[in-house]
């Protein structure tokens, strides 16, 4: 039972969310998705987006090339972002450059915000829960499955039908946002504060999250990285580590709730993946930026 805090009340419900906000989340999901594209938006937002300048289209498919993506791919993805208005075009001569338009530089800085903040260290955990009670009808099932897939992007768990729960009351806006895209923030039910009798915070942890792919996930991260030593002396091998690095990490923050250390197993390998990461990326992080600008 959780009690106590902020709570949000009822009112009639209003429309279901237009067609742009959902292909804005649509697209935010993109970023976890793992092909051609998804290399290329971890190469933009690796290197282009740092820059702030543009980028001719032999060094984006120079790069793609370095990590396996054969040049049919590589054009295919590129024009497919352009097309999802997150890079723009600009011929010079016979050469094409390629800039971040501002809905680009959003979505990049958005996704590189959540990934190299992953796993670094947090405050103590406050005890507190956030606690959403919302009813979506049966019939409704494309309404339903769009806020369950919100409110997980939040970090918020399900221990029960209609329930949701988050350690982190400092993701209420987000709750509220997620909410409000369905059309759903007026109907809905939000709580925070600590549990009090019933379940323990770690039944309740058990209820809502199955840590165990993502406990996969993290070993085969670590295994795959740990032991990685790329050539120093070649700019390009150091280039590929680092964008499989960045590519291979920025899933985590859409597949992890990022509960509190006092909430984890103990031993959890997800604090030695971030070992792993943060201190790979920064020591490649010199060359491989170096190789992307020669």
């Amino acid at each position: 039972m959780v009690a106590g805090g902020a709570t949000h009340g009822s009112v009639p419900p209003r429309p279901v969310p237009s067609a742009s906000a959902e292909d804005a989340f649509s697209r935010r999901r993109e970023v976890a998705a793992t092909s051609a594209r998804s290399l290329l938006l971890t190469v933009l937002g690796e290197f282009v987006l740092p820059a702030g300048e543009p980028v001719w289209t032999q060094t984006l498919l120079d790069a793609l090339g370095a990590v396996g993506v054969e040049e049919k791919s590589a054009r295919q993805a590129l024009a497919r972002t352009a097309a999802d208005d997150v890079v723009v075009s600009e011929r010079a001569g016979r050469r094409v450059r390629w800039s971040l338009t501002a809905s680009g530089r959003r979505l990049l800085s958005e996704g590189a915000e959540r990934i190299y903040a992953h796993g670094t260290p947090r405050e103590p955990w406050d005890g507190r829960w956030l606690l959403l009670v919302v009813s979506v009808p049966e019939a409704q099932r494309a309404l339903r499955h769009q806020l369950r897939t919100q409110l997980a992007w939040a970090g918020l768990g399900s221990p029960a039908p209609g329930v949701w729960v988050c350690p982190d009351a400092g993701r209420l806006p987000e709750a509220h946002r997620a909410l409000d895209d369905v059309g759903l923030d007026e109907t809905a039910l939000v709580v925070v504060g600590g549990t009090h009798g019933g379940l323990s915070d770690a039944e309740l942890v058990a209820q809502a999250w199955d840590l165990r792919d993502l406990e996969a996930r993290y070993a085969d991260f670590v295994a795959r990285f740990a032991g990685l030593e790329p050539d120093p002396d070649d700019p390009t091998a150091v280039l590929a580590a680092q964008v499989r690095l960045v590519d291979a990490w920025r899933r985590f923050p859409f597949l992890d709730p990022q509960l509190p250390a006092e909430l984890l197993p103990a031993g959890w390998v997800g604090t030695r993946a971030a070992e792993v990461f943060h201190g790979r990326h920064e020591q490649w992080a010199p060359a491989a930026r170096r190789a992307f600008g020669a």
